[in-house]
């Protein structure tokens, strides 16, 4: 593995293929609860969709059933270990479009895990504590991510994949 490491509350985890990708987000679905929010942010293209397709493998759902909800807004996941509501707002126009298609009522509810790709889009909307990942280009195959906690909840989630990727 390329490495991972913390920087000032953060994880920091480079990647440099897919299986890489795979495995930190492996290593996340093994922490993960009900309840929580994470959002993803980065270019087009940057693997957030892929990062998404290899958590829900993680938490047993079939790999054949994940797509991108891009034109969609909302794919739901309930046949691995938590309900998995994931979200692509790029196409949305506004947080209203957002609300109205229902999308908070996933967010306040303790029984989802809820994945939002594009969340910086929705500002307010989100949950006060939640995950955020910044999924940065480093190489053709190469990313660098970066978890970062905003409340309790997140925090004790990231403790527990900083414990699982060994970086304490």
């Amino acid at each position: 593995m390329v490495g991972d490491w913390c920087v000032a509350g953060d994880l920091i985890f480079q990647s440099g293929s897919e299986s890489e990708t795979a495995h930190l987000a492996t290593v996340l679905a093994g922490v993960v609860q009900p309840g929580l929010t994470l959002s993803l942010n980065g270019q087009l293209g940057a693997g957030k969709t892929c990062f998404v397709r290899a958590l829900a493998v993680g938490l047993g759902v079939n790999e054949l059933h994940v797509s991108s909800p891009t034109f969609v807004v909302l794919q739901q996941y309930v046949d691995g270990r938590i309900p998995l509501a994931h979200f692509d707002v790029y196409r949305l126009g506004d947080v209203d479009e957002f609300l109205g298609l229902g999308g908070a009522e996933y967010l306040d509810s303790e029984e989802w895990l809820c994945l939002v790709e594009w969340g910086e889009r929705l500002g307010g909307v989100l949950p006060a504590d939640r995950l955020e990942l910044s999924i940065s280009h480093t190489g053709e195959t190469a990313r660098s991510f970066r978890f970062t906690a905003t409340g309790p909840v997140s925090a004790s989630v990231l403790a527990d994949l900083r414990r699982g990727l060994g970086c304490v």
